[in-house]
C-alpha cells in the first residue's frame, strides 16, 4: 500500500464584521453574517483522489473564478490550478479511471447544451472532447476502468430528442459510434459500455426496460416499469463480471428497495428493503461492485452495511464524525477514501480516510470563514397536513430566539416558508445557506416536503397526481398554520419563496391564498403550467408523458392545457395584494424568461408592486458568485420591508453582476440606483 498523508491544506481568513441592526431584543446580541460569507465562492469544495492515490484535487477560486487545483497527495498544500476558466466557473470534477486526466462538464451560461472536457493536470492544457454544433448536448454516460482512456458519451446532435452513444478516446478525442438511438428513452450499458437494454417508452407514461439485439432493435422485456414507479425506479448498474443488474425499485411495494437480478438465471435478490424511507444512496465493492452498504434518508441521513467489513468501517466514520457523511472519492486499491462530513451548523469538512492506518485526518473546510459565525440548529419535524399525511419538514430559527432549544422560540417571529424545487426532489437536514442567512436576518425559515417530494416511498410521490395548486399547496398552508398555532411565526408576517417548483408555489400562493403571505419571493418560476411544458427542451419529450404530462396534463388537449392554466398565477393576476420579487435566468432552457416576462407586464398592467431582475447569463439558477450576490442583496432588502428584519444593505452588490432591473426598482432600498445592465 502507498501511504497517503494528507494534512489541512487551506486556511480560513478572518470573519467579516457585520452590519445592519437588530430587531429581536436576543437577536442585538448576535454578529450581522457578512452575505459574501454565504453566497459567495467557497475557499474550496469537491475533494477528490485520483485512483492510483497519487494526486488530490479540489474546486477554488482562480481569479475569483471557481476552477480545477491539483496538488501530490503526499503534499496537498503544494497546489496549482490546472484549469483556466475566466467566465462562469466550473461546478464538477472527477478523475479518469487511469489517473490521466481530470474530467468535468460545462455548459454556455446556463443554457443546459453541456460539453465534456478533459484537462491534463501536468501540462494544464483542456480540451473539448465534445466540439458538437451549437444547441446539441452532451452527457457523460459511462466512466469505466475496464476501459482506461475511454469515456462514454451521449449526444443528441443527430436528434435533439435522442441521445446516440459514442465512445471517445480521452487522449486523441477521436469519437466511435457504438449506436444510433431509434427511438429510446434512455440507454442501459454494462462495464464494457455495450447497450444491454433500453428505456422504450409506454403509451401511459410507464416504461419497459428491453434486452437489445445486435442491431439494437428491441428484444424481450427485462423489466415492466408502470407509470407510478416511474419516478422511484431505475437501473443503477451492473456487478464487475457484467452478470448481475442491481436496481432500486418501487415495483410491488411503497418504499423503494435495493434489487439484485441475476441475467442467466432470472432469480431476483432482494439486497436492501427499507422500512421509513426509500433507498437513496448505494456504496459498492470496489472490485466486485456488489452492494455493501445502502443509505435512506427519513428525518436525517442514515447509513446500513451488508456486511461485517462494512459494518465496521461506517462504525468507524460515525464515531468520528459529529455530521452526516458521504464518501466523494477512493482510490483503486481502495485504501483511502475522501469523506466529506456536514452538519446544519457547518457547511462542510473533508477528510483523508486511511482505511489501512485507521486514520481519519481533515483536509479542509469549504467555508471556514463560518467556523465562528452563530450558525443556528435545524430541527426535522413531522408535521401533519389536513388530510393526514406526514410532512418531514425542517425549522431553522433566529439566533437568541430560542432559549430552551426545544424548536419553539419564546415569542413568535416573522417566517420565510422556503419551498423546494423539483417537485420530484426533496428537502434534506444539513447546512442550508438560504435558512442560515435568514435566521441570521431575524426570520424563523420552514422548509416542507410537500406531497410529490420524492424519498418517502412512491404512494406519497404518486399523491401530487393533479395536485398542482391543489394539495400540494395546501400542504405548504397547513405548515404555515401550524407554525403560527405554535406560537413559531407571527401570522401577518410570513413570506414564501423558493426557486423552480418552489417558484411556481411562491406564485400560487400570493394568488390562490393571498391572505396567508405577506410577500413572495419568486426564482425562475413558471406563471403558466401550460406554456412551461410547451417549451420544455427537446431532450426531455420521451419522458413527459410519466412525469408532466400524467401529474399536470398534456398542453396539446384543449381540455387539459384550459385546466393548467387555471392552476397557474397567469390567471389569477387580479388576485395579488402582496409584494413580489422576481429572479430569471435569461438562459434558461427549463422555465423560459417569457414565463417572468408575462408575469410582470400582467401585474404592471395592474399597478401591482413587483421587482423584477434578470440575468441574461445564467439558467435555471444563478451559478456566478456577483450574480448570486447581487439577488440576494435584493431580496434581503425585499423582505426586510416586507417582514421587518435585518438588512445588510445592496451596497454595491450588484457590482460586477449581470443583473437587469428591468422593473420595480423603486421597492427596495439601494436599488434604485443599480442601473439596468448590472
Amino acid at each position: 500500500m502507498k501511504k497517503t498523508a494528507i494534512a489541512a491544506a487551506l486556511a480560513g481568513a478572518a470573519m467579516m464584521p457585520g452590519v445592519g441592526h437588530a430587531e429581536h431584543h436576543a437577536l442585538s446580541e448576535y454578529e450581522l453574517i457578512d452575505r459574501s460569507e454565504l453566497f459567495g465562492n467557497p475557499v474550496a469544495s469537491q475533494g477528490r483522489i485520483s485512483p492510483d492515490g497519487e494526486w488530490v484535487s479540489w474546486i477554488a477560486p482562480d481569479e475569483g473564478v471557481m476552477n480545477v487545483w491539483v496538488a501530490p497527495a503526499s503534499d496537498p498544500a503544494n497546489g496549482k490550478v490546472v484549469t483556466d476558466d475566466r467566465h462562469r466557473g466550473i461546478s464538477n470534477h472527477f478523475w479518469s479511471t487511469d489517473s490521466r486526466y481530470v474530467m468535468f462538464v460545462k455548459d454556455n451560461d446556463g443554457d443546459e447544451n453541456f460539453h465534456v472536457y478533459a484537462t491534463d493536470p501536468r501540462s494544464g492544457e483542456t480540451r473539448d472532447l465534445t466540439p458538437v454544433a451549437e444547441g446539441a448536448r452532451a452527457d457523460i454516460m459511462g466512466v469505466s476502468k475496464d476501459r482506461p482512456g475511454i469515456i462514454l458519451v451521449g449526444l443528441n446532435e443527430r436528434n435533439p430528442q435522442l441521445t446516440d452513444l459514442y465512445e471517445v478516446n480521452i487522449e486523441t478525442g477521436e469519437r466511435t459510434l457504438i449506436a444510433e438511438n431509434p427511438g429510446y428513452a434512455a440507454w442501459i450499458t454494462d462495464n464494457t459500455y455495450k447497450p444491454r437494454m433500453a428505456l422504450a417508452p409506454k403509451p401511459d407514461g410507464g416504461m419497459n426496460a428491453v434486452y437489445l439485439n445486435e442491431d439494437m432493435t428491441p428484444g424481450e422485456v427485462f423489466a415492466d416499469i408502470p407509470s407510478e414507479d416511474m419516478l422511484n425506479t431505475n437501473v443503477v448498474g451492473f456487478s464487475r463480471d457484467n452478470s448481475t443488474v442491481y436496481m432500486i425499485d418501487s415495483r410491488e411495494r411503497n418504499l423503494a428497495a435495493g434489487i439484485a437480478i441475476d441475467l442467466t438465471s432470472g432469480e431476483r435478490r432482494v439486497i436492501a428493503e427499507p422500512s421509513k424511507a426509500d433507498l437513496s444512496g448505494i456504496l459498492t465493492d470496489n472490485e466486485t461492485y456488489e452492494p455493501i452498504a445502502y443509505s435512506t434518508n427519513y428525518l436525517k441521513d442514515e447509513w446500513t452495511a451488508l456486511n461485517d467489513e462494512a459494518a465496521a468501517e461506517i462504525a468507524f466514520l460515525q464515531e468520528n464524525l459529529e455530521g452526516e457523511f458521504s464518501i466523494s472519492s477512493r482510490t483503486e486499491d481502495d485504501n483511502t477514501w475522501i469523506v466529506y462530513e456536514g452538519a446544519a451548523e457547518a457547511p462542510g469538512q473533508y477528510y483523508v480516510y486511511d482505511r489501512t492506518a485507521d486514520t481519519l485526518t481533515p483536509w479542509f473546510a469549504t467555508r471556514p470563514d463560518l467556523a465562528d459565525a452563530p450558525l443556528q440548529p435545524m430541527h426535522p419535524l413531522e408535521l401533519k397536513s389536513s388530510d393526514g399525511k406526514t410532512l418531514v419538514s425542517y425549522l431553522t430559527l433566529p439566533p437568541g430566539s430560542d432559549p430552551d432549544g426545544d424548536g419553539r422560540p419564546d415569542e413568535a417571529v416573522p417566517m420565510l416558508l422556503w419551498v423546494h424545487g423539483g417537485p420530484w426532489a426533496r428537502d434534506a437536514y444539513g447546512y442550508n445557506t438560504v435558512h442560515q442567512w435568514m435566521a441570521n436576518r431575524g426570520y424563523a425559515v420552514l422548509s416542507v416536503n410537500y406531497r410529490g417530494s420524492t424519498g418517502f416511498g412512491k404512494d406519497f410521490t404518486n399523491a401530487a397526481v393533479g395536485e398542482f395548486a391543489g394539495k400540494m399547496h395546501s400542504d405548504l398552508t397547513d405548515a404555515v398554520d401550524w407554525a403560527v398555532s405554535e406560537g413559531i411565526a407571527q401570522k401577518d408576517k410570513v413570506a414564501i419563496g423558493g426557486g423552480s417548483y418552489g417558484g411556481y408555489a411562491t406564485l400560487v400562493g400570493v394568488t390562490f391564498t393571498p391572505d396567508t403571505f405577506a410577500c413572495g419571493v419568486d426564482i425562475v418560476g413558471p406563471s403558466s403550467l401550460a406554456t412551461l411544458i410547451e417549451s420544455f427542451p427537446e431532450y426531455w419529450k420521451p419522458f413527459l408523458a410519466g412525469t408532466w404530462f400524467r401529474y399536470v396534463g398534456d398542453p396539446s388537449d384543449p381540455a387539459a392545457r384550459e385546466a393548467m392554466i387555471e392552476r397557474s398565477a397567469i390567471s389569477r393576476i387580479d388576485d395579488i395584494r402582496v409584494p413580489l420579487l422576481v429572479g430569471q435566468g435569461g438562459n434558461d432552457p427549463r422555465v423560459t424568461k417569457p414565463e417572468a416576462d408575462n408575469l410582470v407586464e400582467a401585474m404592471q398592467a395592474k399597478n401591482l408592486p413587483v421587482t423584477y431582475i434578470n440575468y441574461p447569463d445564467e439558467g435555471h439558477g444563478f451559478q456566478k458568485p456577483e450574480n448570486r450576490l447581487s439577488f440576494f442583496a435584493a431580496m434581503e432588502g425585499f423582505l426586510g420591508t416586507c417582514l421587518g428584519g435585518r438588512v445588510q444593505p445592496v451596497g454595491d452588490a450588484f457590482q460586477g453582476s449581470s443583473g437587469q432591473v428591468l422593473a420595480g426598482a423603486e421597492y427596495i432600498d439601494g436599488l434604485e440606483t443599480v442601473s439596468s445592465g448590472g
